[in-house]
């Protein structure tokens, strides 16, 4: 099976390359080779190409930025997966998309379902959703993975940034009130490689196993299990050993920090339909350890 992997470079995109070594020929490609801001060059690499799966970690992920680039992050997030959807249906191929807790208002008092309706506040997660909805539109075999707060040792999150402040600030004040499960970006790239190995049980096949691709087709929410504030995800980062200066953390409210992009106040996601699907997956501290570790 030939796999097509976007955004080689990015901090999921990275791991995934990794991660799915086994499960058939990577063409792992960055944004120089696959500009997913420009659409011609995406029909161009994937007809020739030809890949049997298509998985798309690439994005426009600068939230406050694209509330003054709009159209951009459509192109990205929305007009390019569209894109890759139509042409995957001309090969009968398969996709893999990414998505984000941001096409939720926030609002929920619970976890969101992958059932609930969305209701995106930035356009950021307009245009995310947007993606979605063009990927399902297009009628082929996809995965759909929603996800939160990914973080890693690479490129630029939440994590790194605090170990950066930590060592140049005795005080860190952090928004308190926004709740969500913090996500290691290799926990997301791991469970993706399960979930296609399962789902292709003949790597060696130059054809997507189309029953049971068709059988597991849909939207999932992906990400850590648990929940935590920004406050809390910065005390645990801070509290690691490999974290020399100690600083204090002092909790804030959204209004103190206020951003071009507003942000859900609640963006738990409930996994359990991809745990009881494919695999089960870590909690978020036990997770964040073994990156810092």
């Amino acid at each position: 099976m030939k796999i097509l992997l976007t955004g080689k470079t990015g901090q999921l995109g990275y791991e995934l390359e990794r991660t799915l070594q086994g499960l058939g020929e990577i063409v792992a490609l960055d944004r120089q080779q696959m500009d997913l801001a420009n659409v011609d060059q995406i029909r161009d690499v994937i007809r020739t190409v030809k890949p049997q799966l298509i998985i798309n970690p690439a994005a426009y992920t600068a939230v406050d930025l694209a509330e003054s680039n709009p159209d951009i992050a459509m192109r990205i997030n929305a007009e390019a997966p569209e894109v890759m959807a139509n042409e995957a249906r001309k090969l009968g191929a398969a996709i893999i998309h990414y998505s984000t807790d941001y096409v939720f208002d926030g609002e929920k008092s619970g976890s969101y379902m992958e059932a609930d309706i969305p209701n995106p506040q930035s356009v950021y997660g307009r245009s995310k959703l947007a993606g979605e909805q063009a990927i399902q539109a297009a009628g082929i075999p996809h995965l759909i993975l929603r996800t939160s707060w990914i973080y890693g040792l690479r490129g630029k999150n939440f994590l790194l940034t605090i170990k950066r402040l930590a060592e140049e600030r005795d005080e860190l004040r952090i928004v308190a009130d926004q709740f969500g499960a913090p996500t290691w970006c290799r926990t997301i790239a791991e469970a993706t490689s399960y979930c296609v190995g399962r789902l292709q049980s003949d790597v060696a096949s130059t054809e997507i196993n189309r029953e049971a691709w068709e059988a597991h087709s849909g939207l999932y929410h992906l990400s850590a299990q648990g929940q935590t504030s920004w406050h809390g995800f910065t005390q645990a980062i801070v509290a690691h050993p490999t974290i020399s200066k100690k600083p204090k953390v002092t909790p804030i409210s959204t209004q103190e920090y206020p951003l071009p992009a507003k942000r859900p106040q609640n963006s738990v996601l409930s996994s359990e339909k991809f745990i009881q699907t494919f695999c089960g997956l870590p909690n978020w501290d036990a997770a964040l350890k073994l990156c810092m570790d």
